[in-house]
């Protein structure tokens, strides 16, 4: 137990992070309907019912959908770009060994690999693609639940205005929603590639050695 512990320590503190402040943000959600709810003068949700709700939905996926947009775009832009100086970017002219080519013959290798064609295609751009899925399922979802929630504060204010999810696709309410957060995710992508230029955490695999020169590429 101790050994699973240690070599998985960084997943299983993450995930217990996520499960912990997405219950949090779910319980004060539903509370801060409710509220809403009464303003209104119609009965709370059970608790049950607000996870279904548009009001829960939306606040989830709209988030999930810009960090999986922005790990997606980082994993591809760094295949080809580089920054002097950062440790997020690959050796400006030396080779690296995330570029060589598969072998079917290095000890090892994964199955995709082994077996070659268009397994290995799907196999070798795999992470990228999980992240754009990731990002697509989280995108629908966000409609989804922000047009039962746009439909549902209608309703409260008394208004018949109805939309389906195309409509609510082409509301300037819905891409406030995603650009609002999108922005915020390249900001913080911006903010690692170049501030691990100039600033070190002794320690960390995001950080260059703390002895060396501003101008090393690279880890």
């Amino acid at each position: 137990m101790k050994k699973f512990l240690y070599e998985n320590g960084l997943t299983l503190l993450l995930v217990l992070i996520t499960l912990l402040t997405l219950a949090g943000q779910i319980v004060v959600g539903w509370h801060e309907f409710n509220n809403e709810l009464s303003d209104y003068g119609r009965a709370p949700l059970v608790f049950s019912a607000y996870l279904i709700s548009g009001h829960c939905i939306e606040a989830v996926f709209e988030n999930w959908e810009s960090e999986f947009l922005q790990m997606g775009l980082y994993v591809i832009l760094t295949v080809s770009l580089r920054q002097k100086g950062s440790s997020e970017s690959k050796s400006l002219y030396e080779p690296e060994e995330v570029d060589r080519q598969p072998s079917p013959t290095r000890k090892g290798a994964p199955w995709p690999v082994r077996r070659g064609g268009w397994v290995l295609k799907l196999y070798q751009n795999s992470l990228s693609l999980a992240y754009f899925l990731l990002f697509g399922l989280s995108f629908f979802l966000h409609a989804v639940g922000g047009v039962k929630e746009y439909n549902t504060e209608q309703a409260l204010k008394g208004k018949s205005e109805v939309l389906s999810l195309w409509q609510f696709l082409g509301t300037s309410e819905f891409w406030f929603q995603s650009l609002q957060n999108w922005q915020s995710e390249f900001l913080s992508v911006l903010s690692i590639v170049v501030l691990s230029i100039f600033l070190r955490q002794q320690g960390s695999p995001e950080s260059k050695p703390v002895d060396a020169p501003d101008s090393e590429t690279g880890e």
